[in-house]
């Protein structure tokens, strides 16, 4: 039997003009969506685990667009809430050379921001599950959604549930003093820990010593430091940690960290050029998930996770549209990209 994962968060409408294109250098912009825990549930689907996404979303047509975007790659939607009149909104500008990409939201007043704790049966919802993920992200959207985040954790504790959270700080939706208050107390509940370079140190203001990610220089020994404070500080079984190294917008250098409580792996790393990065974390959470519920060791399930994440960087879009073979077939050393026939 599949195991079963729930994640919770907000999907949004992603507004994008096309190619490397400026905002409205043209009359034209693609519509697709997606948003930190509904991608990683696109993976885990993907992947063929039994994946439910939970979220709140309005009724009218748009809030079934982002519905029928899950149910397309065989996510369980039938936990969603509907209800609430918007669905949030982002404009995502892709960066290309030493142009950056650029992300403005547009997500005040949307269906999940107004939820309260009642629109969620979380008992029914984690029934048979095996696992929860969410990210900083949600909390990050109002005191209300904070609480609704403590009592998906709550429920998930009581029965069992592996709990996953990526740090995932956003400055454009609260302050760092906020983030700290309210992923202390949601970190309490929670067993494996993802962060980045900066997420550490932003929420927490745990750094990595001797590391520019800028300038290309990262230190092993400073995100072992990082990784442990983490685990000391909260109790994770496991902490991952993704290294970026940003050469440009167009290409970057990539790879992660696993502490699983004992040591310390380092998966290989990848020279990306990049045709679309958003979700190129969330694709790392989703791999990493897989991993461990698929009983990987350490070293196999960072290296799965990072090969996942490296994938996802050549596809557009927030989901990442790769199956276990391919991204297993990267892991083990292939990435030539020649043609397959």
């Amino acid at each position: 039997m599949a195991k079963k994962v729930i994640t919770f968060g907000e999907i949004m409408l992603r507004l994008a003009p096309n190619g490397y294109y400026r905002f409205f250098q043209n009359d034209q912009m693609q519509a697709t969506f997606g948003g930190g825990e509904a991608n990683v549930a696109v993976s885990l689907a993907n992947y063929g685990l039994d994946s439910a996404y939970v979220t709140k979303l309005p009724k009218h047509a748009i809030g079934q667009a982002a519905v029928d975007s899950l149910r397309y790659f065989g996510v369980d939607t039938s936990k969603i809430v509907r209800g609430g009149e918007r669905v949030g909104i982002y404009y995502l500008e892709k960066g290309a050379s030493q142009r950056g990409s650029v992300c403005i939201y547009d997500r005040k007043y949307s269906a999940i921001q107004q939820a309260t704790t009642a629109d969620f049966d979380w008992d029914s919802i984690f029934e048979g599950a095996d696992w929860f993920h969410f990210t900083g992200i949600t909390p990050a959207l109002g005191e209300n959604v904070v609480e609704i985040c403590k009592e998906a954790c709550i429920a998930a504790k009581k029965r069992g549930v592996t709990i996953s959270c990526d740090l995932n700080y956003r400055g454009k939706l609260w302050t760092r003093e906020e983030a700290n208050k309210a992923m202390t107390e949601l970190c309490k509940y929670v067993d494996v820990c993802i962060s980045n370079e900066e997420d550490a140190k932003d929420v927490f203001g745990i750094e990595a010593e001797g590391t520019d990610i800028y300038g290309g220089k990262l230190n092993h020994e400073g995100y072992k430091s990082v990784a442990k404070q983490l685990a000391d500080k909260f109790g994770f079984s496991k902490v991952a940690i993704t290294l970026r190294t940003s050469i440009s917008a167009s290409d970057n250098d990539w790879a992660g960290m696993l502490y699983d409580g004992e040591d310390y792996y380092f998966s290989k790393s990848y020279h990306l050029h990049i045709v679309d990065r958003v979700g190129g974390g969330d694709s790392f959470g989703g791999g990493l998930i897989y991993s461990i519920l698929s009983g990987k060791s350490s070293k196999d399930a960072i290296e799965f996770a990072v090969a996942a994440s490296a994938l996802k960087h050549s596809v557009e879009g927030d989901y990442n549209r790769v199956s276990v073979s391919e991204v297993e077939k990267l892991a083990g050393g292939d990435g030539s990209g020649r043609v397959q026939r």
